[in-house]
């Protein structure tokens, strides 16, 4: 078994285009983790998603969620691009609603930047967009780019 953190920073650092600047640090990721009212799951290899990585399995794998109330947001969600196309993401953000209204939450979040093709598996579970920020993000090549917010019912 390993330390949680080392298995969501193996999906960070390899999940996350750097030019995007979209990826925690692992300070970020231990201190959110000890926060109340913060909780994860990894996704390994084979598909097993729990709260650790079971020794001689390779994280594939994770989301990280923070419950306020009865709302909970997905801060992030990702899965090593060796494992895209395998279901991968789809049974981690299943485990993330299922988990969320097991919590008591009435309703899911998530921010995306437009044109994430992320966007698919979000509708598909459910997720309508609710709000937009205008030019949220940076472009890597400088160019401004809409963050939209989903919510989801839970229920």
């Amino acid at each position: 078994m390993t330390d949680p953190v080392d298995g969501i920073m193996a999906v960070m650092e390899c999940a996350f285009d750097p030019a995007w600047g979209e990826a925690w640090n692992r300070r970020q990721v231990s201190d959110a983790l000890v926060l109340p009212g913060c909780h994860f799951a990894l996704i390994d290899d084979v598909g097993t998603i729990a709260g650790e990585i079971v020794e001689g399995a390779e994280p594939a794998g994770f989301y990280l969620t923070r419950t306020t109330l009865d709302e909970e947001e997905l801060l992030l969600i990702a899965v090593t691009p060796q494992a895209r196309g395998a279901g991968r993401g789809a049974a981690l953000l299943d485990h993330c609603i299922a988990a969320a209204g097991a919590r008591g939450a009435a309703r899911l979040f998530l921010e995306m930047r437009s044109g994430n093709t992320a966007e698919r598996l979000y509708t598909a579970r459910g997720f309508l967009p609710i709000g937009k920020r205008p030019d949220y993000y940076r472009s890597p090549g400088g160019a401004r780019i809409d963050a939209i917010t989903f919510a989801r019912d839970i229920g």
